[in-house]
């Protein structure tokens, strides 16, 4: 199925595996990209150097166009953009919107540039940069979102700009590919979905976890971080809502203590980090921190297997999903689903003009 993101990128199939910290890892970017989707690795969680070894097991692994997925507010962000740079990396993808020098920088490497947005204005200003393609991620989406469903917010998106847009936010099977495509999109990313493969390295009990999950089991609060985040209710999240200032500053601080060795930020960095998060949020001190160190608190459980003290980042599908498909089952079931019902609808409505 070709579209404007395949000849974008260079990929047979038109799905993107987003950048999940401490799940889009090398092994599940090479098995998205052999599957023939794009695949992208999440750089945020990583030091710089461990960003260049990550890149070179990806390209050890496959021969297939993938991305690299950093936060355009980090203070190390042109690090970050000259190692994709050297290393060839096809696709930058980013979290925020990326300012037009990195934009530019990027475009003249050859990088392809596709920011995530969670409203209209966003994809003009980054389209208006020489952004080129964006995704559009909607309410419904895991991790931090917004308020406007992806059946309103995509539609304005791809009305209001030119560029290549990839629906994002409630995505999991073939037709809602179908879907996305008739409203105008490029494709589909999903997040929560291919966390749930069999090529995830995420432990088995987070797995079980997720597929035990209904859909009201999937929240958004504010309480970790200040910003509307979709999540899975843990234990953590349950006292987050529930602690005061001063008990929350103190958890903050444990575990921005233990971030900041992981990733070598220096405590101003941390901070600094933490602050350009807010985007303008009245958060306190324990929220800035807790923002700078999120990646800590997925860590928790995406890598140590901690349900009842990790973030569990996830879009409302998870409670419609009930198996562990490898990717290439993922998105083959996907591409052949959807085939199906293109075909169906074109019989049907040859059957209704004759």
């Amino acid at each position: 199925m070709e579209t404007a993101l395949t000849r974008l990128v260079g990929v047979r199939h038109p799905i993107v595996q987003t950048g999940m910290g401490w799940v889009a890892g090398p092994r599940l970017v090479s098995a998205t990209a052999n599957a023939g989707a794009l695949g992208v690795l999440a750089s945020a969680t990583m030091t710089t150097d461990r960003l260049r070894d990550a890149i070179h097991e990806v390209k050890s692994r496959t021969r297939e166009p993938f991305g690299v997925n950093l936060r355009a507010d980090a203070t190390d962000a042109g690090d970050r953009v000259r190692i994709i740079i050297e290393e060839d990396v096809r696709v930058a993808s980013f979290a925020l919107a990326p300012s037009a020098e990195l934009i530019a920088e990027l475009k003249e490497a050859g990088v392809v540039v596709i920011p995530s947005i969670g409203a209209r204005r966003h994809a003009e200003k980054v389209a208006a940069w020489g952004a080129d393609a964006v995704i559009v991620q909607g309410g419904e989406g895991g991790g931090h979102t917004g308020e406007v469903a992806t059946t309103v917010l995509l539609p304005q998106v791809v009305d209001a700009v030119d560029i290549p847009v990839v629906a994002a936010g409630g995505f999991f099977d073939g037709r809602g590919l179908v879907a996305a495509l008739a409203y105008g999109a490029a494709g589909v990313a999903m997040g929560t979905r291919f966390l749930l493969t069999s090529d995830s390295t995420v432990p088995d009990a987070v797995k079980a976890a997720y597929l035990a999950a209904t859909v009201k089991d999937v929240t958004v609060t504010r309480a970790v971080d200040g910003l509307p985040h979709r999540m899975l209710r843990t234990e953590l999240v349950d006292a987050l809502e529930h602690s005061g200032r001063a008990r929350a500053l103190v958890h903050a601080v444990r575990r921005a203590a233990g971030f900041r060795k992981l990733s070598g930020l220096t405590w101003p960095q941390l901070v600094r980090d933490g602050l350009a998060m807010k985007h303008g949020k009245e958060l306190t001190w324990s929220q800035v921190l807790l923002a700078a160190n999120t990646p800590m608190l997925l860590r928790s459980a995406m890598v140590d297997g901690r349900t009842d003290l990790g973030v569990m980042a996830s879009g409302q599908v998870a409670g419609v999903i009930d198996d562990l498909p490898s990717c290439a089952e993922l998105v083959a079931g996907m591409m052949d689903q959807a085939a199906s019902i293109v075909g169906e609808l074109a019989s049907g409505g040859a059957s209704m003009r004759a």
